[in-house]
C-alpha cells in the first residue's frame, strides 16, 4: 500500500514538471509587445475657423473622422509610436492639446533620434506651421518627402500650411495634387472646401 501511494505521488509530480516545461518552451515572449505605431486620434481644435490634424494628416483634419484612420507614414514601421511615452506619442498628445511649442520639442527630438521616421518629420512640420515658423516647416516637409515621396497626406498638410500663410494659389495646387493621388480622402476634401470658403469670404485661416 505504501509503495502504491508513493508511486502515485511520484507520477503526479512528474506530470506537473512536464507541464511546466512544455509551457515554458512554447510561450511567446513577444505576445505582449506592441507592434507598429498607433494612428493619430482625431482631436478637436479651439479655433472654429480651421480644421486641425487627425488620424493621418497632422497639418489638416476633416471635421468628421473617417471610419478607419489611415496608417501613419513612416519609413521604418513600428520604429516609434508604440510606446505612449516615446517622443512621437508625446508629440501627438501635445499637438492635439494645442500645445504646439511642446509638440515641436518632442517631434524634433523624435526626428533627431530617428531621422528615417517620416511621421516624426511630418509632426515637426505641422508644429512649425502652428508656430508660424514656415521656413522650418518647409525643411521638415522636404525631409519627409525625401523618405516616402510626396504622398497625399504630405501634400494635404502642405496645402494647409500654405492656407495658414494666406498663399491660396499654392495651397490650391498642393491640395489638387493630393486629391489626384487620393480622390476619396476626407481630409483633402475638407481642406478644399475650407480653402474655397476662406477665399470667397476673404477670411484668413488661423
Amino acid at each position: 500500500m505504501r509503495i502504491g501511494i508513493a508511486r502515485i505521488l511520484f507520477l503526479a509530480a512528474a506530470g506537473l514538471w512536464l507541464v511546466g516545461c512544455s509551457a515554458d518552451k512554447f510561450s511567446n515572449p513577444f505576445d505582449s509587445k506592441s507592434s507598429g505605431a498607433d494612428a493619430y486620434a482625431a482631436a478637436p481644435t479651439n479655433d472654429s475657423s480651421a480644421t486641425d490634424p487627425g488620424s493621418a494628416p497632422l497639418g489638416a483634419q476633416a471635421t468628421a473622422e473617417p471610419a478607419k484612420p489611415e496608417a501613419p507614414v513612416a519609413a521604418d514601421a513600428g520604429l516609434l509610436g508604440g510606446d505612449p511615452n516615446d517622443d512621437l506619442s508625446l508629440g501627438k498628445k501635445q499637438y492635439h492639446a494645442n500645445n504646439f511649442g511642446l509638440a515641436e520639442k518632442y517631434f524634433r527630438r523624435a526626428a533627431e533620434l530617428h531621422p528615417r521616421d517620416a511621421e516624426a518629420w511630418l509632426g515637426l512640420a505641422a508644429s512649425y506651421d502652428r508656430l508660424r515658423r514656415f521656413d522650418l516647416a518647409d525643411r521638415a516637409y522636404a525631409a519627409a518627402i525625401r523618405l516616402v515621396g510626396p504622398t497625399a497626406e504630405i501634400l494635404n498638410d502642405q496645402g494647409f500650411s500654405y492656407m495658414l500663410r494666406g498663399d491660396y494659389a499654392r495651397a490650391h495646387k498642393k491640395l489638387e495634387e493630393a486629391r489626384a493621388k487620393d480622390p476619396s480622402n476626407p481630409y483633402v476634401q475638407a481642406n478644399m472646401q475650407l480653402l474655397e470658403e476662406s477665399y470667397r469670404n476673404g477670411r484668413a485661416i488661423q
